[in-house]
């Protein structure tokens, strides 16, 4: 006698009329094989990885995704900005007037500096 066929999730589930034939064959999948490790270092998900999905792992329903934005990026490219930046930062942490530089590593928020008053002092009497 001849082998049985392996199940198909549609012996089991009522699935989607567009499911692709991949996810009706749980048997087509093979599992990800390892190299024999160590039962104290294996993990759960090593072991779940390892074996192959079964009928009722397999999605019922699938819904694709459009991929024109991906055909769009791969005929233009990654948009380039090959403009020079000539402006200054202003920083939130040093002040409106203070420009960061980089010349002026070390200017520090005020309160930082020991030499100068703290304008964390409030009010100053």
């Amino acid at each position: 006698p001849a082998p049985a066929p392996p199940p198909k999730t549609s012996d089991c589930y009522r699935v989607d009329d567009d499911l692709p034939a991949r996810f009706n064959n749980p048997a087509w999948f093979r599992g990800y094989g390892t190299k024999k490790a160590v039962s104290v270092y294996r993990t759960s998900n090593e072991a779940y990885g390892s074996r192959a999905p079964t009928v009722h792992e397999m999605p019922k329903v699938f819904y694709p995704n459009s991929s024109k934005f991906s055909r769009q990026l791969a005929a233009g490219g990654m948009f380039r900005n090959n403009t020079l930046n000539v402006y200054m930062e202003k920083s939130i942490v040093t002040g409106p007037d203070n420009y960061i530089t980089p010349y002026d590593r070390f200017n520090f928020h005020p309160s930082y500096n020991g030499s100068k008053p703290s304008i964390c002092d409030w009010p100053a009497s």
